[in-house]
């Protein structure tokens, strides 16, 4: 019964849809004849874009699809178009032939010069278009980068073999800035023991008579003989090693999906700085140019300086994040059984039903002024 209701109510919306358009055809048609008898739409414009694709535009409005129409420009000499452009050398020429203010001026000579200045503004404003490309350039190639590793860790590809191409990058960058390729004797191993430590969790140290380097728990090196790619070489056996009692420890599943949250956070949080530090860069190195030096040369040499810096910090937080991690199983309490809980009136009797309370203050809201006097919005102080 309710299906019939429903097919009479569309068949009448669709009989009365058809009569009003009739209607509504039959006056638009009346009107478009008005409209091609008065000689169809006319566009005034009041003054000339700078590109000619708009004027060209506001032409197109008339003369649709074969109708009637017309399209009519006034501009002034004092227009910026024309003030920027070949006023001054206009204003004379007019003045030599005597023309008096006001009157209007058809002559072939002032549409060419107008449409010479809008060709040289389009050539400015595409000249910009090219140069912030240029620009945009740089960061599209980084955001490839990021967004390629982003995507390989999403995937679930092999990130113990990433994870240890890092923590090898940290080791030899490590290694190069502490053991520089000279005696054993100029050798910073204060430094080597502290940032190996920190940064991988490995520990490295030294006999007390100074003659033997141990790098963790199965290599012993002759501090005297040996030469920084040892340590290096060391180094990695002992992470690996690290590595796969990390695995054992956890376990394998644990441990790759530590793996992949820690690189996304720590992807995240570099890329989001970086394209801050990226920002801040092209605000000011149009300067450059006053020490005559191309801007542009130099946003892509410290763009990527910069990338680089940023793709080292992200391998050193994974690895040093990665290997020092530590997982706890939190056993959780039961609850006690609790008390009932009563309300003391302030005459003394004792409440134990529901009662109405009411609010004296003003509700404050999220975004108003913390009542402290903190001058921060309650959101974020008190109302956290």
């Amino acid at each position: 019964m309710r299906s019939e209701n429903l097919d009479e109510e569309e068949e009448g919306y669709a009989e009365r849809y058809a009569e009003r358009a009739v209607e509504l055809k039959a006056q638009c048609d009346k009107e478009r004849q008005s409209v091609l008898k008065a000689g169809g739409l006319k566009i005034i414009g009041t003054e000339r874009h700078e590109s000619r694709r708009i004027d060209n535009q506001l032409r197109g409005r008339s003369g649709r699809q074969g109708d009637p129409g017309e399209s009519r420009f006034y501009l002034s000499m004092e227009d910026d178009l024309m003030r920027i452009f070949g006023s001054d050398r206009l204003s004379t020429i007019m003045e030599k032939l005597g023309m008096e203010r006001g009157e209007p001026i058809e002559h072939n000579m002032v549409t060419k010069a107008l449409e010479n200045a809008q060709k040289r503004v389009e050539a400015h404003n595409y000249d910009i278009r090219k140069h912030l490309l240029e620009y945009d350039d740089v960061m599209n190639k980084q955001r490839e980068v990021i967004y390629q590793q982003r995507r390989m860790i999403l995937e679930g590809a092999d990130l113990k073999a990433t994870l240890l191409e890092m923590a090898d990058d940290t080791l030899q960058q490590l290694v190069e800035e502490t053991l520089p390729q000279t005696s054993p004797e100029e050798w910073d191993f204060d430094a080597l023991r502290n940032r190996m430590n920190l940064g991988l969790g490995l520990d490295v140290e030294r006999n007390a008579d100074g003659k033997t380097l141990r790098v963790g728990s199965g290599h012993a090196l002759n501090a005297d003989s040996m030469l920084p790619q040892d340590v290096l070489d060391a180094a990695e056996k002992e992470i690996e090693s690290l590595y796969e009692a990390k695995e054992l420890e956890i376990g394998a599943d644990k441990f790759r999906e530590i793996q992949q949250y820690v690189m996304l956070n720590v992807l995240d949080t570099q890329w989001k700085e970086q394209l801050l530090i990226m920002d801040h860069l092209k605000e000011g190195i149009g300067f450059r140019g006053y020490a005559q030096k191309n801007p542009l040369s130099e946003y892509k040499r410290e763009g990527h300086e910069l990338f680089e810096e940023m793709i080292a910090r992200f391998r050193h937080e994974v690895t040093a994040m990665v290997f020092k991690v530590r997982v706890e199983e939190k056993i959780e309490e039961p609850l006690q059984k609790r008390a009932p809980t009563h309300f003391v009136a302030s005459h003394g009797a004792d409440v134990s039903e529901p009662h109405t309370v009411k609010r004296d203050e003003k509700k404050v809201g999220r975004n108003d002024p913390c009542p402290c006097g903190s001058g921060k919005k309650y959101k974020k102080c008190h109302g956290k």
